[in-house]
């Protein structure tokens, strides 16, 4: 029987890339998007879901469930950046990303246990992001939602292993996507303290994420593990100096690790 997928922020860059493989697959593969109307010819249906709004995520996945009588996994692909100084970027902006990227994956969670549960099996990945293994400067609060959805899963991990549940986060590093284009970027004032060297930080993570690596690689990724019988709770997908930063922060005095992320973007 072909597995049942759900993807949210199915419409362009890793939920995409991730959606069409596993339809390639053999996947009965679901995006989905705000306004899935204005897109098209995409290579696998798209349904209308907002994940700030609980009454879209579960209609949504009703949905599903109503058209394929079971629904197998969820990938919590979903979110938004953030860029700013914390002393500069606007604190209702902040809560708007920790409902996107955090609250969204953990109401989409909640939405799909039932049927999980009632399976007795199931698979939820929760895409988050090797900055959130680190404090990254003007990307915060970004690296705070994505830290906060890393620890969620491995509390999530072992509620719902006793039902045959499988909780795993995937952590990209920069992939060539449109992420830079969606983000809230705090303006440059002109009389912020951090005028300069913020606008040289956003000229670096713009280059990042345009020199970054082909998102088809997360959808390999995620189709091997959705292929091993007992995968890991973490995974990091990206280049090898982006995942042996994780390894330098757990060896290194705080201090010698925030040096070297000053001197990487030359603060």
């Amino acid at each position: 029987m072909s597995k049942v997928v759900l993807i949210t922020g199915g419409s362009s860059g890793i939920g995409k890339s991730i959606g069409a493989y596993l339809a390639d697959k053999g996947f009965r593969v679901y995006g989905t998007s705000r306004n899935p109307k204005l897109i098209e010819n995409h290579p696998f249906p798209l349904i209308t879901l907002n994940v700030k709004e609980v009454k879209s995520i579960e209609a949504a996945v009703k949905k599903v469930i109503a058209k394929e009588n079971r629904l197998d996994i969820l990938i919590n692909n979903a979110g938004m950046g953030i860029t700013g100084s914390i002393e500069d970027t606007p604190t209702d902006e902040m809560r708007r990303v920790f409902d996107t990227n955090f609250f969204g994956a953990i109401d989409m969670i909640k939405a799909v246990l039932p049927e999980m549960r009632k399976q007795q099996s199931g698979m939820i990945f929760n895409i988050t992001s090797i900055a959130g293994y680190m404090g990254l400067p003007f990307r915060g609060i970004y690296s705070a939602t994505k830290g906060a959805l890393e620890l969620v899963t491995e509390a999530t991990s072992m509620e719902v292993k006793q039902f045959g549940i499988k909780v795993i986060s995937v952590a990209p590093g920069d992939f060539a996507t449109s992420i830079a284009s969606g983000r809230f970027h705090t303006p440059v004032f002109e009389n912020s303290a951090y005028k300069e060297i913020y606008q040289n930080n956003l000229d670096l993570m713009d280059a990042h994420v345009s020199d970054g690596d082909n998102p088809i690689e997360m959808a390999k990724g995620i189709y091997a593990i959705i292929n091993n019988k007992n995968p890991r709770v973490h995974y990091k997908i990206g280049s090898f100096m982006q995942k042996f930063s994780i390894v330098l922060k757990r060896i290194l005095p705080d201090r010698t690790y925030e040096k070297l992320l000053m001197n990487h973007y030359e603060l």
